[in-house]
C-alpha cells in the first residue's frame, strides 16, 4: 500500500490542490492526515471537502481541538492571530463540517500498516516531535516501530534501534525533499511536514508518500501560487502576518 500522507494544510487550499496534483502522478491508495487541516489560512472549507472527497483518515490536530472548544463555548476568545483565525473560520463552516470535525480522533492504531498516527508525538496531540532530545521521550513512553506525526511544518525522520532506548537517535530533515528506507532493526517516528505552512525556510508545500512494502517514505516539496493564498488571507481580513510567513516558509 502507498499512504499519502498530509499535514498541516491549515486552510491554505492552492498548496493543497497543488500537492494533491502532484502526488497523483506519482500514485497513492490511501490518504492520511495527521492533523490541523484548519487555522490560520482562508479556505476552511474548500479543504474540508477536499479531505472528504479523498475519503481520507484525518486525525484531530491541536488547531481542531481549540476551534471545537471555541464552538462549545469551552474556551475564552483570546488576542492571539491563532484565535482570530479559528474564529473567523468557525464562522464559515456548517454544521455538517463541524460534525465531521468532532469525529476525527486524537490518535490512531494502524494494524494493517503497523503504524500510530497522531498530531504532536506517539503519545501527545500537542507535544512537538522537533528534536532528538523529545524523540528520545517519545520513544521511551511509546514502544511501537512506526509512527507518523506533523506539527512542527518540518518534515523529518527520527529513528532508534529496535531495543531499549538509549543515546542511538538519528534524525534527518528535508527542506528539499528527499528519502529514506526504514531500516529492519529500528524503530521511527516519520514527520511528512506541512502542506499549508511550512516552516523549515522553503515555501514549497511538503508531503510524503509511504510505501509499506517496502517501508520507502519519500518525502515532496511542491511549489504552489503563494500571492493566491496571500491575497485571499489579506481579503478575508485575517491578520497580515499570517500571509507574510507563507513566502519565506516560516
Amino acid at each position: 500500500m502507498r499512504l499519502l500522507l498530509l499535514s498541516d494544510i491549515h486552510a491554505n487550499y492552492p498548496a493543497l490542490e497543488a500537492v494533491l496534483r502532484d502526488a497523483e502522478a506519482r500514485r497513492f491508495d490511501q490518504v492520511v492526515h495527521l492533523g490541523d487541516a484548519l487555522g490560520y489560512g482562508p479556505h476552511p472549507r474548500e479543504v474540508l471537502t477536499a479531505l472528504r472527497d479523498l475519503d481520507a483518515r484525518c486525525l484531530l490536530g491541536n488547531h481542531e481541538q481549540m476551534l471545537l472548544e471555541y464552538a462549545g463555548g469551552r474556551r475564552e476568545k483570546q488576542g492571539s492571530v491563532v484565535s482570530a483565525a479559528l474564529l473567523w473560520q468557525l464562522g464559515r463552516l456548517s454544521g455538517s463540517d463541524l460534525a465531521w470535525v468532532r469525529s476525527w480522533r486524537d490518535g490512531v492504531d494502524d494494524p494493517d500498516v503497523g503504524a500510530r498516527y497522531r498530531h504532536g508525538t506517539p503519545v501527545s496531540l500537542d507535544a512537538y516531535t522537533d528534536s532528538v532530545t523529545a524523540a528520545r521521550e517519545a520513544f521511551a513512553q511509546w514502544q511501537g516501530r512506526l509512527a507518523f506525526v506533523g506539527h512542527t511544518h518540518v518534515p523529518a525522520v527520527y529513528a532508534t534501534l529496535n531495543a531499549p532506548v538509549g543515546e542511538w537517535i538519528k534524525a534527518q530533515t528535508f527542506a528539499e525533499g528527499g528519502s529514506y528506507l526504514v531500516p529492519p532493526s529500528a524503530r521511527v517516528i516519520l514527520n511528512p511536514g506541512s502542506v499549508g505552512q511550512p516552516r523549515d525556510g522553503n515555501p514549497h508545500a511538503s508531503y510524503a508518500i509511504f510505501d509499506t512494502g517496502r517501508g520507502h517514505f519519500e518525502v515532496f516539496r511542491v511549489p504552489y501560487d503563494v500571492a493566491r493564498t496571500q491575497e485571499a488571507a489579506l481579503a478575508a481580513g485575517l491578520p497580515p502576518v499570517l500571509a507574510a510567513r507563507l513566502a519565506i516558509g516560516k
